[in-house]
């Protein structure tokens, strides 16, 4: 790949992006309801603080689970290719699943799998 058609997809890219952005600003219909601008858009007032702290463990439980959803996802095409990858596909595959291993064993040493 050339200097210049490297500098070409950036530009396009970059183009693309700045009408992405400005047609989802014109396109999409404006509301000036005063619920839009609601914590929440259930149609009840809130009560209290609507800013509260919650415990880091649900969020290191919900990322850990994205994460190992999204790996599994990779697997459905690995899966479909292996015949043709061979033995490479093979010990790449096992590579990815021992560094799986080790974020689950890391996971697990640092009690983030515990629900409390």
């Amino acid at each position: 790949m050339s200097a210049e058609s490297l500098i070409l997809f950036f530009i396009v890219g970059a183009f693309l992006v700045g009408v992405a952005v400005l047609f989802s600003s014109y396109v999409p219909p404006k509301s000036s309801n005063p619920q839009k601008f609601e914590p929440y858009e259930c149609g009840i007032p809130t009560e209290g603080l609507t800013w509260l702290q919650f415990n880091v463990g649900y969020y290191m439980f919900s990322i850990i689970y994205l994460v190992f959803d999204v790996e599994t996802i990779f697997l459905f095409p690995w899966a479909e290719v292996m015949k043709e990858t061979g033995m490479r596909g093979f010990i790449e595959i096992v590579i990815f699943f021992f560094i799986l291993g080790v974020g689950l064993l890391y996971a697990w040493k640092k009690g983030a799998l515990k629900w409390e």
